[in-house]
């Protein structure tokens, strides 16, 4: 058998090699499009699919759409507030059923829910990007505690747990508790899930931390994962859960995948999570 010379290995290695380090670059470029699926419409035919929905703008300062909220009139307002920081696809208003899950309780005296909805989605400005969408969550925080003294609580799912995290992070003092659904460790775990044969870790552009950023938040973290989530995996969940110090409660789904939870209305968990929130709620909270 002839040996293998240098040169004859080189060119044998050389394709691989090219196809490999073409392939990083082209995930690193287009790693935003891969991470986010942003759904667009106009902002006409946005607030006409919320009027349909029994649901108005939520604006800022200036009067742009931030998001949406219930148009509800005939009811005092409701002891708390809680923002949702919706999953990837699509635009805030298809997650309506959790205005109607929470503001169901109690006859709605218990939750006032915000759609919040990210820059690039919907009709709204801006680009996706962890930079972005911090940003417009502080303002859209600054916003509600501007507005009135009424404890605010998060809402993260899948995508927007990413969000949630950072802003619990940001405003500890402030966030009165959290609530995370189909969540995941990192947006690192989740690329190595998927693209464990890249150095998707170091390329990530929006790394999306959620162990590191709930070690500087101490409230209630109330946490709901699918037993048989195929997108960021269970394990992603349990290891945030277990990694985190405070007073904490797990809801798993048997049997359930990342995209068929159950939000029907009789679903148990909706009073079991607002129960636990609202019993771990800390007694004194920074004011506007």
């Amino acid at each position: 058998m002839r040996p293998v010379t240098k040169s004859k290995l080189f060119r044998l290695l050389r394709t691989p090699v090219l196809c490999y380090v073409s392939l990083v670059v082209i995930v690193g470029v287009f790693q935003r499009r891969i991470i986010y699926f942003p759904f667009h419409k106009t902002e006409t035919s946005l607030i006409a699919q919320a009027r349909e929905d029994g649901c108005e703008p939520w604006r800022d300062a200036a009067g742009a759409v931030i998001g949406w909220k219930s148009a509800r009139r005939d009811r005092l307002p409701a002891e708390n507030r809680l923002v949702l920081f919706h999953g990837n696809a699509g635009y805030a208003l298809d997650r309506i059923h959790y205005l109607d899950g929470f503001q169901q309780l109690d006859g709605g005296r218990l939750w006032e829910v915000y759609l919040f909805e990210y820059p690039g989605y919907g009709a709204r400005s801006g680009s996706p990007g962890q930079e972005s969408f911090t940003k417009a969550g502080l303002e859209a925080i600054k916003t509600l505690r501007t507005a009135d003294v009424r404890p605010i609580y998060l809402l993260g799912e899948s995508l927007g747990s990413g969000l949630a995290c950072a802003l619990a992070q940001r405003e500890a003092a402030t966030v009165a508790g959290l609530f995370l659904l189909t969540p995941y460790a990192s947006m690192g775990d989740v690329a190595a899930h998927r693209f464990g044969f890249l150095p998707v870790r170091q390329m990530l552009r929006d790394p999306w931390d959620n162990v590191a950023a709930l070690s500087d938040y101490h409230g209630p973290l109330a946490m709901l994962i699918a037993d048989e989530d195929e997108v960021v995996t269970a394990a992603q969940g349990r290891k945030l859960f277990d990694g985190y110090a405070g007073p904490k409660r797990l809801w798993t789904l048997p049997g359930a995948t990342h995209n068929t939870i159950d939000f029907s209305a009789d679903a148990p968990w909706w009073r079991e999570v607002s129960d636990f929130l609202l019993g771990h709620a800390p007694a004194r909270l920074s004011s506007p």
